[in-house]
C-alpha cells in the first residue's frame, strides 16, 4: 500500500500559522509528476473536504474560502507539497490529508496529519 506521508500539523493559537508538507515515497516516484496533488481536511462527524489542488504544470485551485489564507505549492524536484496556512481560526481544526491522483486509476493517501486551532 502507497502513503504518502504528511507532516507540520500541531497545536496553534488563533491567527496563528503553519505550514503543512507531503511528500511522496520513493515507490511512486516515477509517476508523479503525473499526478494531481491536493489537500483535504476533515472534521470528525463530518465529510472529507477538498481544502486545495496543485496539477504536474503547478496550476493550482481552491476550494471557496479558502484561497485568501491557504496557500499550496509544489516542488517536483523534491516530490513534495505544501500547505501554507495563515489566520487560522478554530474552525479550520481539522485532520489535513494529502492525496494524489492520477493516470491508470491512481489514487494515494496519506494517514493525516492533525491541525488544532486552540488558544
Amino acid at each position: 500500500q502507497v502513503l504518502l506521508v504528511e507532516s507540520g500539523g500541531g497545536l496553534v493559537q488563533p491567527g496563528g500559522s503553519l505550514r503543512l508538507s507531503c511528500a511522496a515515497p520513493r515507490t511512486i516516484t516515477s509517476v508523479y509528476n503525473t499526478l494531481l496533488m491536493a489537500w483535504y481536511r476533515q472534521v470528525p462527524g463530518k465529510q472529507r473536504e477538498l481544502v486545495a489542488s496543485v496539477n504536474p504544470s503547478k496550476r493550482t485551485n481552491y476550494a471557496d474560502s479558502m484561497e485568501a489564507r491557504f496557500t499550496i505549492s509544489r516542488d517536483n524536484a523534491r516530490k513534495t507539497i505544501y500547505l501554507n496556512m495563515n489566520n487560522l481560526q478554530s474552525e479550520d481544526t481539522a485532520v489535513y490529508y494529502c492525496n494524489g491522483a492520477g493516470p491508470g486509476n491512481r489514487n494515494y493517501w496519506g494517514k493525516g496529519t492533525l491541525v488544532t486551532v486552540s488558544s
